[in-house]
C-alpha cells in the first residue's frame, strides 16, 4: 500500500506537554482546595478532551457547577503556560522534514481545544509541515468519532486507506480504524503497548524515523 498522507495527534505523539497539562490542572485544583496529582498520573487523564481531562483529575462525585469553574480556571491557567516545558519529542523535526521531502501530505487532528492546538504547532512544529490542523472543534465530535479524521483526509484530497493515523493512545488507534486508516501507536507517548495493541493498532513506532521509514518502504512495494 502506497501511502499518501500522515495525520497526527499532537499531545503524547509530537509534543511532551504532560508538565504543563499537569501543572494547570493542579495549579486548578488547589485554587478550589482539592487534592493535586502527581505529573505521571495525568498519562491516564488526558487524551478525550479538555473536560474529561478535568472530570479525570477531580474528585469524585462533585457537581457540574464545580466542574465548570475548574474547567474555566483551567483554561485560564493553561493559555498562558502551555509552552512553559511543552516541547517537540526528539527526532520529530527530523521525521517531519524527511516525510515533507518525501512529498507525504501531513495535518494534525487532536482532542486538545482547537486554538492552542493550532498555538502549539505554529510555535513549537510549524505550519509548514501542515496542510490541516484540527483540535477539538464546537459541532464536531472528539475522537474516537472518524468525523474530524475523515474531514482532514478530504481536506488533503486522499482516501481514508491511503492515510496513516499516528497517536499514543488506544483513543487513537480506535480513531484510525473507524476512519478506516491505518493506526499507528507511538512507545514514547503517553500510553502503553498493551493498550495500543488492545484497541487495534496495527504497527508500533518506537522513535519518530521509523515512521519515515515504513512509508517509503511501503511506496516501493
Amino acid at each position: 500500500m502506497k501511502y499518501k498522507a500522515i495525520l497526527f495527534d499532537l499531545d503524547g505523539t509530537l509534543i511532551n506537554s504532560l508538565e504543563d497539562l499537569a501543572d494547570s490542572a493542579n495549579e486548578a485544583l488547589e485554587k478550589h482546595g482539592f487534592k493535586t496529582h502527581p505529573t505521571e498520573s495525568y498519562k491516564k487523564f488526558v487524551g478525550n478532551g479538555v473536560r474529561n481531562l478535568i472530570k479525570n483529575a477531580a474528585p469524585d462525585g462533585i457537581d457540574d457547577t464545580t466542574v465548570e469553574k475548574l474547567l474555566e480556571d483551567y483554561h485560564t491557567i493553561y493559555n498562558k503556560n502551555y509552552v512553559n516545558k511543552t516541547k517537540a519529542y526528539a527526532g520529530i523535526p527530523e521525521m517531519l522534514d524527511k516525510l515533507k521531502k518525501a512529498g507525504i501530505k501531513m495535518g494534525v487532528c487532536s482532542n486538545k481545544p482547537h486554538k492552542p492546538t493550532n498555538e502549539i504547532v505554529e510555535k513549537l512544529l510549524g505550519y509548514e509541515y501542515f496542510q490541516v490542523v484540527f483540535g477539538e472543534r464546537e459541532g464536531i465530535p472528539r475522537k474516537p468519532d472518524p468525523t474530524s479524521l475523515i474531514e482532514a483526509a478530504q481536506r488533503l484530497g486522499v482516501a481514508p486507506e491511503q492515510t496513516i493515523y499516528v497517536g499514543d493512545s488506544g483513543g487513537d488507534m480506535e480513531s484510525a480504524n473507524n476512519a478506516e486508516m491505518l493506526a499507528a501507536g507511538v512507545l514514547w507517548g503517553f500510553r502503553e503497548e498493551a493498550e495500543l495493541l488492545a484497541c487495534g493498532g496495527k504497527i508500533l513506532l518506537t522513535s519518530p524515523l521509523e515512521l519515515f521509514y515504513f512509508v517509503t518502504a511501503a511506496q516501493r512495494d
